[in-house]
């Protein structure tokens, strides 16, 4: 929010022209706050290939667990037929 020259006009008009100055800081300040705040296309773009990375080793660790899982379960039914 950028005031423009005609609004700071007006402001040290209304108020007086230290206390527009005083106004004018406090919205700039504002402004400069807000603008921080605000994510790009590149913040958007970094997370969403953080997100990605994140879900593929999700997929990985789950893919090991699901064939160890697997494992587990053959050796138990072969143990059941080799001992049973």
């Amino acid at each position: 929010m950028t005031l423009l020259f005609d609004d700071t006009k007006k402001l040290e008009k209304a108020l007086g022209e230290e206390a527009a100055g005083v106004l004018i800081g406090i919205l700039e300040k504002q402004e400069e706050d807000s603008r921080r705040d605000i994510a790009t296309k590149q913040d958007l773009r970094e997370a969403e290939l953080r997100l990605t990375a994140e879900m593929l080793r999700m997929k990985n660790d789950l893919t090991v667990r699901m064939g160890a899982l697997l494992a587990a379960t053959v050796a138990v039914i072969a143990a059941l037929k080799f001992f049973g």
